[in-house]
C-alpha cells in the first residue's frame, strides 16, 4: 500500500523506531527467520508497532482516526486482542468486508503470517497492531471500536488482574468500546471461561450466547467455525471449545466475582507451567 497525504510524516517517524521493537529479543538471541519476519514487518503499510519500549517516546496520531487515516472509510472496527497468528482477523476480513478488523499482539514473529497473508490478498480491511495489550486504550479514542474478540487467550489462573475478561481489562475496553459493545471469547480453557462466566453474571453483563461445547452445539456458524493453529491442536487433543458472547454497557460499577475456580488440568500450548494449587480465584 502507497503512503500518501498527511500520513507521510507518521510513517517516517514510526519507522525510525522500528529498529528496535522485538522486546526482550536482541539480534543474538533471534533466529535468522524471525529477523527475517521482523524485517518484512517494518515494511508492511497495514502493521504497527508500538511495545512498551517505544510507546512513551512515539505519540501514536492515529488514535480516534483508524477510520480517517487509514481505512479511509467509517466502516465499524472489530479487535482481536491476542491474535497470534491472525487466523481470526483475517477470517473475519474475508467475511466481513463491510467491517475493518485489526490483530493485536505483542509477538511479532506469529503475527507475519496473518499481515504477510492480508498483504498478498490485498485485504483493505484489515490492519496488525503489536504492542502490549496491557496498554491497548493508548491506541483507540472512545467508541472508536465496536467489538472485541478474544481467541484462545491465556487464562492466566494465578492472577486475575492479567486476565483479558477480568473487570481490569474490562474497564480499559470501556475507554474505547462503544456503549453495549460485544465481547466474544473462544476458548479451550474451563478455567477461563468458567470464570468469565461468573465475572458476567455477578455484574449482570447482557448475555447474548453462551455454550460449553460449540461444535456439538449447532451454534458452529462460518464465523465461529474459524480455527485457529492452535485451536486445532486442542481439538485433536479431545478438548471442547466454549463459546461466550456478551455485551459491555458503559455505565456500572464493575466488581471481581469472589469465587473459588477449578484450575485447568492440563497445561495449553506455550502457556506457563501449573501451580501446585487446585483452584483459584
Amino acid at each position: 500500500m502507497e503512503k500518501q497525504g498527511n500520513l507521510n510524516g507518521f510513517f517516517v517517524l514510526f519507522r525510525q523506531n522500528r529498529t528496535f521493537v522485538p522486546l526482550k529479543e536482541t539480534s543474538k538471541t533471534m533466529s535468522k527467520g524471525k529477523l527475517a519476519k521482523f524485517a518484512d514487518m517494518a515494511s508492511f503499510p497495514h502493521v504497527f508497532e508500538y511495545p512498551y519500549s517505544v510507546v512513551d517516546e512515539v505519540p501514536f496520531d492515529m488514535k480516534g482516526h483508524w477510520n480517517e487515516r487509514f481505512f479511509q472509510n467509517d466502516r465499524p472496527i472489530v479487535l482481536e486482542l491476542g491474535c497470534g497468528r491472525g487466523e481470526y482477523t483475517v477470517g473475519l476480513g474475508r467475511l466481513f468486508p463491510d467491517k475493518n478488523f485489526i490483530g493485536v499482539d505483542i509477538k511479532g514473529a506469529r503475527m507475519w503470517s496473518g499481515a504477510k497473508e492480508s498483504l498478498q490478498e490485498g485485504m483493505k480491511n484489515v490492519a496488525f497492531l503489536r504492542t502490549n495489550i496491557e496498554i491497548i486504550d493508548r491506541f483507540f479514542a472512545k467508541s472508536e471500536v465496536s467489538e472485541i474478540w478474544l481467541t484462545f487467550s491465556d487464562p492466566q489462573m494465578k492472577k486475575a488482574t492479567k486476565r483479558l475478561t477480568s473487570t481490569y481489562f474490562m474497564e480499559r475496553y470501556r475507554h474505547f468500546l462503544t456503549d453495549g459493545g460485544r465481547v466474544h471469547l473462544k476458548t479451550d480453557s474451563r478455567f477461563m471461561f468458567t470464570y468469565t462466566r461468573y465475572m458476567v453474571e455477578h455484574n449482570q453483563l447482557p448475555v447474548e450466547v453462551m455454550t460449553e461445547d460449540l461444535y456439538h452445539s449447532g451454534l458452529a456458524d462460518e464465523i465461529l467455525s474459524i480455527r485457529t493453529y492452535y485451536e486445532q491442536q486442542w481439538i485433536d487433543r479431545g478438548l471442547d471449545i466454549k463459546y461466550l458472547r456478551f455485551r459491555l454497557p458503559q455505565e456500572g460499577t464493575l466488581t471481581e466475582p469472589d469465587v473459588e475456580i477449578e484450575l485447568d488440568d492440563y497445561r495449553s500450548y506455550n502457556r506457563s507451567k501449573r501451580s501446585g494449587l487446585e483452584t483459584s480465584r
